[in-house]
């Protein structure tokens, strides 16, 4: 029974981004906003709802290990797996915003995480914990880049035949939207929570959960948007969707939640908030490595070995 669950939730998932994809970008054609900043604002906000709904409802439950471990294993899981993915399907062309401003942002979130969570290397006597000033700040950069970034980028020239197309009316994009997010996020929940019944029966501990089945189940709909985004010829968007839910995921999710309950780190370790540096530093040196200013192939690879390599770590 379980696995004919997990597949209906991955079904519904499916659906939903492809009904998210198609209304997102009608939406942003409409509007004539790029492609970029649809990825980055609504659908990573939008496909980043189950991280802030189990995060918060972890936090306010007192639960610090899911709600931290969720968001540490969904960054992992954004950049290395689904961003590996995607560079195996097609390789990713960045531009010299996302390598001048979107990238180095995402690094910079995972550097004040960092911060954050290392009271001890200030002060030995202290535990590492998020507490509601941190949780403030963070809240307060996520309103400041994201307004920044809306700012800085050009709106799209509009050709003459896009500009003599047929657009979507204003009301189906919104349903298309509205419809693919219920799917991805129902869909999500169901595939969670029977892979999470299953880890549980197998005897796997709390924060391995965390960091893996949950964050992975959290972020299958980031997975499945920014493929399908792909295949539909939208790389734009799958990019923007990952560098959006990762510094969603840290500075509005994590700020969030600690501001409604302060985070303890229980059973995440330092590494484990070292290898989401990691991943946004990596992120950076594509720019430069292979083909430069793109996530190539090779890159992608790399980037899936090291997610391999990594959950290796935990469970072994």
């Amino acid at each position: 029974m379980d696995i004919l669950l997990l597949i209906a939730g991955l079904g519904l998932i499916l659906a939903g981004a492809n009904f998210l994809t198609d209304g997102s970008a009608a939406l942003a054609q409409r509007f004539r906003m790029p492609e970029f900043i649809i990825g980055l604002t609504i659908v990573a906000v939008g496909t980043s709802t189950p991280e802030l709904v189990v995060s918060v409802l972890s936090a306010a439950a007192g639960n610090s290990d899911v709600a931290l471990g969720n968001i540490v294993g969904s960054n992992i899981f954004n950049v290395f797996l689904i961003l590996g993915v995607c560079a195996l399907i097609r390789p990713l062309a960045l531009t010299s915003g996302n390598i001048r401003r979107d990238i180095p942002f995402g690094l910079a979130a995972s550097l004040v995480l960092l911060l954050v969570t290392s009271d001890t290397l200030l002060r030995p006597e202290a535990a590492d914990r998020i507490g509601r000033a941190d949780g403030v700040l963070m809240l307060t950069l996520y309103i400041v880049l994201m307004a920044y970034t809306i700012r800085r980028t050009p709106r799209p020239e509009v050709r003459p035949e896009e500009a003599a197309a047929p657009r979507t009316a204003l009301w189906l994009s919104v349903a298309m939207i509205a419809g693919g997010l219920a799917g991805l996020i129902f869909g999500g929940e169901l595939f969670l929570d029977n892979a999470t019944a299953l880890a549980r029966r197998l005897g796997v501990s709390e924060s391995v959960i965390a960091i893996t089945l949950v964050a992975g189940g959290t972020s299958l709909p980031e997975l499945a948007s920014s493929v399908v985004s792909l295949f539909k010829g939208k790389a734009d968007m799958a990019l923007g969707n990952v560098i959006g839910s990762n510094i969603a995921n840290i500075l509005l999710i994590l700020g969030l939640s600690a501001t409604i309950h302060p985070l303890t780190m229980g059973g995440i370790t330092r590494t484990d908030i070292l290898v989401v540096v990691l991943s946004s530093v990596l992120l950076f040196v594509t720019a430069f490595t292979f083909r430069r200013r793109t996530i190539d192939r090779w890159e992608g690879a790399i980037f899936l070995a090291i997610y391999a390599l990594y959950i290796w770590y935990l469970i072994r």
